[in-house]
């Protein structure tokens, strides 16, 4: 396995030198729909398919869907003749059986973001366990390692959100006077996830922080919109939660590295394999990095990773060196090959 910070250049994985080859099909497989950091990931598979020069059409499934739906659209997919297909999976093991299919007919199976257990794929993903562990980590020594914390999850039984929740379990054990007060789906949903906090705000449960699974900047809007006192809280680097880093008086946060382009990094991957050029590793994770408003550090990284062009949901990690080609306007104009 092999394990990469994200800036780092990658290319030297790749070998092989087969001559590249244009015209390829690609195929596209989300299972979740409405929320910002898939959004991003879907616009980086189409500028990365575009800005290659080497992709003729992407057939995206991008819906709400369960590993069933996904099954589906995977085979659906195969049906169309694509070269290769992307996918985020809906857990780590419900889709194996189409990706055996894929790749028994040759074709390219790559999984971002999250792992899938069929040994027959290619896996580039960022190290879900790690950013869970990170950002606890430095939530429970912020608070001293006592004090009770809203757990506030992803998608449940997705594998992402299981990775988190080791990371985030290590990370108790490690500190054993953090306890969890209320433990939480947000199904990576923004409105449902500052409704989740609103609930508990009004509770009067008391909490001492708030740990996000990336429903971040509507957690701080919940808190500023009914006048209750900020706690310590842990995001994803997305554009509005980062900004307010910066400009919410007495929050105190940390955004945790998560880039959605490493969906275009995925796109790039298929791309090179299709070429002939296969990566010494089936499995690349994008290593993740804390960015906190407590220290110096943090606060020129995250001052340098202020966009104002794009949504307050986009992750602001846009591209990854050594992957990802396309530039800044083509990632935020979402346009793939054809369109």
């Amino acid at each position: 396995m092999k394990k990469l910070l994200i800036g780092t250049a990658l290319a030297g994985l790749l070998m092989g030198t087969a001559s590249a080859q244009a015209g390829y099909k690609i195929g596209v497989s989300n299972s979740v729909q409405g929320n910002g950091w898939r959004e991003e990931m879907v616009c980086a598979m189409k500028a990365e398919a575009l800005a290659s020069g080497k992709v003729d059409s992407l057939n995206i499934a991008h819906r709400n869907t369960d590993a069933a739906g996904q099954l589906e659209d995977i085979r659906n997919l195969i049906q169309a003749g694509v070269n290769a297909i992307v996918i985020n999976p809906a857990n780590a093991d419900g889709i194996n059986a189409a990706i055996k299919e894929a790749t028994d007919k040759g074709i390219v199976v790559v999984a971002v973001d999250q792992a899938v257990t069929e040994p027959s794929a290619y896996i580039l993903s960022n190290n879900q366990e790690q950013y869970a562990y990170l950002g606890a980590k430095w939530l429970f020594e912020k608070l001293g390692g006592k004090g009770a914390v809203v757990y506030m999850r992803g998608a449940a039984g997705a594998g992402a959100d299981n990775d988190r929740d080791k990371g985030f379990k290590r990370a108790l054990k490690e500190f054993p006077g953090i306890t969890v007060a209320k433990e939480v789906f947000t199904g990576w949903q923004q409105d449902q996830g500052k409704q989740q906090i609103n609930d508990i705000i009004a509770s009067g449960m008391k909490f001492d922080g708030v740990w996000t699974s990336g429903v971040d900047n509507v957690i701080v809007d919940a808190f500023t919109e009914s006048g209750t006192p900020l706690v310590p809280i842990v995001g994803a680097d997305t554009a509005g939660f980062v900004s307010q880093l910066m400009t919410v008086q007495d929050l105190k946060g940390a955004a945790v590295t998560n880039p959605g382009s490493v969906g275009g990094a995925g796109v790039a991957l298929a791309i090179q394999i299709l070429d002939g050029k296969k990566p010494a590793d089936k499995t690349v994770l994008v290593d993740p990095v804390v960015w906190d408003n407590t220290t110096d550090a943090g606060k020129a990284l995250i001052a340098a990773s202020q966009n104002p062009n794009l949504s307050p949901e986009w992750p602001v990690s846009v591209s990854i060196p050594g992957w990802t080609r396309y530039s800044m306007d083509q990632i935020i104009a979402c346009k793939g090959p054809g369109e």
